[in-house]
């Protein structure tokens, strides 16, 4: 009971300490995933910027887009998500590394899978340093995310986890660019605090809160955590480490149990995990953990719910929600 007590006592304080700072909403976009999903990437950004009313967006940066073959950069599928936060005055956070956002988790060049780590590591550094370069004068750039959820063993195909070589990628990004925000985000939904280097600028944590437990139970599982509780991790993370905590994943997808794919799933089984109700409870959620920056998840699919499948309903309820906040930034 005490342990609680102290808990819910830090919460509280972080809560207090960030009271007065406004209230950032924004979305992970991928591209590749809206194209999975049968949705034209650029068609959807605009929809996300022109329509929902997002003004800050978490982008990605591929390796296996922008080095498709080996010593050639190309940064078209970057360029144009860049220009177009550019002239709609969106900030971009800018995911960096090996390991970003969405399936496989590791998105390495296929010739560079063949390689082992001595080859690939430096070739992977240069790559970053060129996204760095290329991207740090944009005013659209508001900071960067290294190797998402980096020691998350447990989900995704990745060939390393060692910290020596998150530190050294920090220190690079730190070198090419140290007038912009780095993060790093922690590994895991729902228990830890981040040990060891690097200690980034900002701390990114993940909520998930309804899943499909495909290991015991067989059914949907909601975490019975109060919002506070990650006000808490926040708290203690800003005590131990002296730097603020912001949410990068907000579940706002769709957990589909197996044997069902989300782009073809009936409604009435993706609504079981999350529907409009739901969805409108994650945004109070959200802001009910004191965390005052938040990137919802899934986006892409509430896109092509409604352009697709004929089922507008999320997209509305987002709208309404983005719009409680205008003054994003």
């Amino acid at each position: 009971m005490f342990s609680i007590g102290s808990m819910y006592g830090i919460a509280q304080w972080y809560m207090y300490r960030h009271a007065d700072e406004p209230l950032r909403l924004g979305a992970s976009f991928v591209p590749d995933y809206a194209v999975n999903l049968g949705v034209d990437p650029v068609t959807t950004m605009d929809a996300l910027i022109n329509d929902l009313g997002v003004k800050r967006l978490r982008l990605v940066s591929y390796w296996e887009n922008g080095e498709a073959v080996q010593g050639t950069y190309d940064f078209s599928f970057l360029d144009w998500q860049f220009k177009k936060a550019e002239n709609a005055g969106v900030k971009v956070s800018l995911a960096i590394g090996l390991r970003q956002p969405r399936w496989p988790e590791c998105h390495m060049p296929t010739w560079a899978t063949k390689m082992p780590k001595s080859d690939w590591e430096p070739r992977l550094k240069n790559y970053i340093y060129e996204v760095v370069n290329r991207y740090k004068d944009s005013p659209a750039l508001d900071s960067y995310q290294l190797e998402n959820e980096y020691f998350l063993k447990a989900f995704g195909i990745c060939p390393d986890f060692s910290r020596d070589r998150l530190v050294d990628e920090y220190n690079l990004v730190k070198k090419a660019d140290p007038n912009h925000t780095l993060i790093v985000s922690m590994s895991n939904n729902a228990i830890g605090t981040p040990i060891g280097n690097p200690t980034p600028d900002m701390w990114a944590i993940s909520v998930y809160k309804r899943v499909w437990d495909r290991t015991i139970t067989k059914r949907y599982f909601e975490y019975p955590l109060p919002a506070w509780y990650y006000g808490f991790r926040a708290g203690w993370t800003e005590i131990t480490r002296g730097h603020d905590s912001f949410i990068h994943e907000l579940q706002a997808e769709a957990w589909t149990p197996d044997g069902y794919d989300i782009r073809t799933a009936p409604v009435s089984e993706l609504y079981k995990s999350l529907n409009p109700e739901r969805l409108t409870n994650r945004f109070e959620y959200g802001r009910a953990t004191g965390m005052h920056t938040i990137d919802l998840w899934g986006v892409e699919w509430w896109y092509q719910m409604k352009v697709v499948r004929g089922q507008p309903e999320l997209w509305n309820t987002a709208k309404k929600e983005f719009a409680k906040s205008p003054d994003l930034l």
